[in-house]
């Protein structure tokens, strides 16, 4: 692909993606001046959130790397019965959740976290509940941007992200500071915004913008498609799951650390989502242009590409952490935590900076490379192994038997990197990546 289709590509996600992370920011911000407790319950809750939503995006990755090769092989129908079929396995999952939250909500909360202090858990409750609603729109979000993804479209997913974000923040401004509603108006901003954006999004679908939407379909259920769809997306599900559910396990032991470690491992990681933006956003293109290169049957060119957007990643991400680094005590600063809260937090701030530096690349975009081609499985056991071992196993052991508190989550964490990055940069130097397929 040519270099100025890639940054066509690339620069509208990055936008995107930053929008998202700027308003998760103020949500933390906002729910701050509220208090400690308030922090520390939305915290708990994103945990349990941030999984579901990242077993989405693996439903919607499987579907971009098959939409995507079918691209490649100029194959109209099948690239949009593909499409039509990611939606409707997207818009169920995201309908079962919601079910499943409302009705189980605070047994799950209860069962991840019974430990807490009961106002940190009636704000949990409180978000939970408004938040399972808003699933079922961002489903739709979700599906509608990864099918204009695979068509090069970054730019109408950003256009509508920017309406979700700024709506978000407007309404928390509202709900917060102007009627005083707390963690209920953050998450009630939340589904207000997140609803709006997903009926525009459903519109353009159905509009001629859409230029994989079917005008004349059966609407027949295809069993094959959704095994093709799934036999992308399940390793990847797998993996985004099983590496969300070694965090909440860790959110469950950090949670006894009391609310102070609480908040400061909220905030670190609130923050941490800026300066990864760019690398993670190039890993996502990395996924829609291997996919293309591997469909049209370019091997070399896949290759080509993702050394050049490795290169590009690893600049981006340089750059980035290196201004974290030095701009941490500041950022810090804009939340309203205690004087022990904050020194924890600017410290695991500063360390992930240095030693993002040398491997974070090679763990979150390099691997899209892998997806792309169809290579998921491999993907999937790398991560799993590297996370488990290093994020769980070696966190544990750091705070429960040598007492370093959110430090030994981090250090858990960096092992991690390092095992799953040297696992995914073996694997792209063997070339056996190139040989697996989606279609």
């Amino acid at each position: 692909m040519g270099r100025g289709r890639i940054r066509k590509l690339i620069i509208p996600l990055i936008l995107e993606q930053l929008l998202a992370v700027t308003v998760g920011f103020f949500d933390t911000f906002m729910v701050s001046r509220v208090g400690e407790a308030a922090v520390s319950g939305v915290a708990l809750v994103d945990s349990i959130n941030l999984l579901i939503i990242q077993v989405m995006t693996a439903f919607a990755a499987g579907g971009i790397v098959v939409i995507s090769q079918y691209i490649g092989q100029k194959n109209d129908h099948l690239s949009k019965e593909t499409a039509r079929h990611l939606e409707i396995l997207i818009n169920a999952f995201s309908i079962f959740v919601m079910v499943v939250f409302l009705l189980l909500g605070d047994g799950i909360l209860k069962l991840l976290f019974g430990k807490i202090e009961q106002d940190v858990m009636n704000a949990a409750v409180i978000y939970l509940k408004v938040t399972a609603v808003s699933f079922v729109f961002w489903g739709m979000y979700t599906s509608g941007a990864s099918i204009l993804r695979c068509q090069e479209d970054t730019k109408t997913p950003m256009v509508i992200s920017f309406l979700m974000n700024v709506l978000n923040v407007l309404l928390n401004a509202l709900f917060v500071f102007g009627l005083h509603m707390g963690v209920l108006g953050v998450a009630v901003a939340t589904l207000i915004s997140r609803g709006i954006a997903g009926i525009v999004m459903k519109g353009v679908l159905l509009s001629s913008r859409n230029q994989l939407r079917l005008i004349n379909s059966d609407r027949k259920i295809s069993g094959a498609i959704f095994k093709s769809i799934l036999s992308m997306g399940i390793p990847s599900g797998v993996e985004n799951g099983m590496f969300h559910l070694g965090k909440l396990a860790l959110t469950s032991v950090i949670s006894t650390l009391g609310t102070t470690a609480i908040a400061a491992n909220s905030i670190s990681y609130q923050i941490i989502e800026f300066p990864n933006i760019p690398a993670g956003t190039i890993g996502l293109a990395l996924v829609v242009i291997v996919g293309q290169d591997i469909g049209a049957g370019k091997k070399e060119e896949a290759v080509k590409d993702t050394k050049y957007m490795l290169r590009l990643a690893f600049i981006c991400d340089w750059v980035c952490k290196i201004t974290l680094f030095f701009v941490a005590p500041v950022i810090v600063s804009f939340f309203n935590l205690s004087p022990e809260a904050s020194s924890m937090a600017i410290q695991v701030l500063r360390i992930f900076s240095i030693v993002s530096l040398f491997i974070w690349p090679l763990s979150y975009t390099l691997p899209n490379a892998l997806r792309g081609a169809g290579d998921v499985k491999y993907s999937m056991l790398g991560s799993i192994i590297s996370m488990w071992i290093g994020r769980v196993i070696v966190s544990y052991v750091l705070i429960t038997y040598f007492g370093l508190g959110i430090l030994g989550v981090w250090i858990g964490m960096f092992v991690d990197w390092f095992g799953r990055g040297g696992a995914y940069l073996y694997r792209f130097l063997s070339s056996k990546w190139l040989d697996k397929k989606a279609i």
